[in-house]
């Protein structure tokens, strides 16, 4: 029976992957970290509010005895200013695998990064080069890592979506996928890939839209 660490359980993908977590007889407990609650009520699940998202102040012995750890936090090009989107895309995700690693040494970590994330940080788009940076700073840190690279992801849930492009990928969905499965993944396939993945392990360390879907046979 394994425990659960969980960054970003209330997002489209993080609360998903909770969601399987939750109903998987593999795993006994769920440690949510969040801003503020979800409203999900499970006997598995402990979620704890987090107001500083890099220092986790006074409440690193939620990273103690962890198994596996999912960090889903995101956050949109052009949401917030360009230093906090370095700071949530990088720092936070950074931070999360450092005290992963200092307590629980021997967990699996699954990072939700993004396709074009650049390993090697000279990408001109803030997006590529701070999730490439990301990626090579937690692989580091002696956990064993899996870093997610999804495409577009299409929101099976309904949603209000973050801006105009996002309106205008959902309505061409089904062109996108006739590029075929480098191009889109369901957030479903997705969360469950990478539940399973982080429950079996898988053969690379960086999986691609296609390796991604590839994981759910």
């Amino acid at each position: 029976m394994k425990k659960v660490l969980i960054a970003g359980g209330s997002g489209m993908i993080g609360s998903l992957v909770v969601g399987h977590c939750l109903s998987s007889e593999e795993v006994s407990e769920v440690r949510s970290l969040l801003r503020r609650p979800s409203g999900t009520q499970h006997p598995k699940l402990q979620e704890s509010l987090i107001q500083d998202f890099p220092t986790y102040d006074g409440k690193l012995d939620l990273f103690s005895g962890i198994d596996t750890a999912f960090f889903c936090i995101g956050v949109y090009t052009g949401q917030v200013s360009a230093q906090q989107f370095k700071e949530i895309t990088l720092e936070y995700a950074v931070q999360f695998a450092t005290h992963l690693a200092a307590q629980s040494p021997h967990a699996t970590l699954c990072l939700l990064s993004g396709m074009g994330a650049d390993r090697t940080e000279k990408s001109k788009t803030a997006f590529a080069k701070y999730k490439g940076m990301a990626e090579n700073q937690i692989a580091t840190l002696g956990l064993t890592f899996y870093s997610f690279r999804p495409a577009y992801i299409y929101p099976v849930t309904p949603r209000k979506e973050p801006n105009a492009m996002y309106a205008i990928s959902r309505a061409l969905y089904p062109l996108i996928k006739l590029f075929g499965e480098g191009a889109s993944i369901q957030s479903t396939e997705l969360a469950e890939a990478m539940f399973t993945v982080g429950m079996q392990g898988a053969d690379q360390e960086i999986l691609e839209n296609k390796e991604i879907l590839a994981v759910l046979g």
